[in-house]
């Protein structure tokens, strides 16, 4: 909607702010519906089993080469440069103490989870949505079969089980990758470095991870898995469901990031 002042073309902004409140209420009533689709599919274990275990396997071999170099940059990165802060300040075992704290509260779940948005779930937009555009959903539909319990709840659930599977593995290679920057680097020795990671070690801080890997997992799976199965308009839409599934899930995740450290950190 456009008003003329003075010769001069002016956007009213009220248009648009009330154009996107109602498209957020659109998408937002539909995601909800959705879910609410796949919680009723859950008792289908027949239909959904043998989709789940492949879509645990191509989650899997997509996503551990890449987690792996990643998560040895992490380490190593996280190593320098807590080398660099404790110079001269603190004791050199604290760098054991500060790559506990980094890697398992923030890092590890953080860095698996916006590796998963691009590999992962770029992919699952583009899947469903190349399926939606191609009939095939629909082809599902008319046939009486149920598209969401084949096709978007094993993915939505492979994803809330390989998340905290592939973040413990970053945790892991993150420390060890730490450890060995920080003995090559420094004047640490491996006693000191674990006798500091062992000081401060708290099961709390691993499932604190999990946590939130799990969460992770299911807004990368299912925003992806909402944005290809609505997706519309031919190639164009297939590339906008992609496009649009990581930009959202890369969002939510920050916030939910930010939710559970506030909530469970006490803060």
């Amino acid at each position: 909607m456009l008003f003329w002042l003075k010769g001069i073309k002016v956007v009213n902004p009220f248009f648009f702010i009330g154009k996107e409140i109602i498209k957020f209420s659109f998408h937002l009533g539909r995601m909800v519906h959705l879910l609410w689709e796949m919680v009723k599919a859950l008792p289908d274990f027949r239909t959904y089993s043998k989709p789940l275990i492949k879509q645990m396997l191509v989650i899997g071999n997509r996503s551990f080469t890449i987690i792996f170099f990643i998560s040895i940059l992490a380490g190593m990165t996280v190593s320098v440069q807590t080398a660099y802060n404790l110079e001269s300040y603190a004791p050199l075992y604290l760098m054991g103490s500060t790559m506990e704290k980094t890697i398992l509260l923030e890092f590890g779940p953080l860095l698996a989870a916006f590796i998963l948005v691009g590999r992962v779930g770029a992919t699952i937009a583009a899947e469903l949505g190349t399926m939606r555009v191609t009939e095939q959903i629909d082809a599902l539909e008319s046939l009486a079969f149920n598209p969401i319990s084949y096709l978007v709840l094993p993915r939505v659930i492979a994803g809330m089980i390989m998340v905290p599977v592939l973040t413990i593995f970053a945790d892991a290679i993150g420390i060890i990758a730490g450890w060995l920057t920080s003995i090559a680097k420094t004047n640490v020795t491996t006693h000191q470095f674990f006798y500091g990671f062992k000081s401060v070690y708290q099961t709390f801080d691993l499932n604190f991870g999990l946590i939130k890997a799990v969460f992770f997992g299911l807004t990368i799976t299912f925003v992806s898995s909402y944005e290809g199965f609505y997706a519309r308009q031919g190639a164009e839409g297939v590339g906008k469901a992609t496009t649009s599934s990581v930009v959202i899930a890369s969002i939510i995740i920050l916030v939910l990031d930010y939710f559970w450290a506030t909530t469970l950190l006490g803060f």
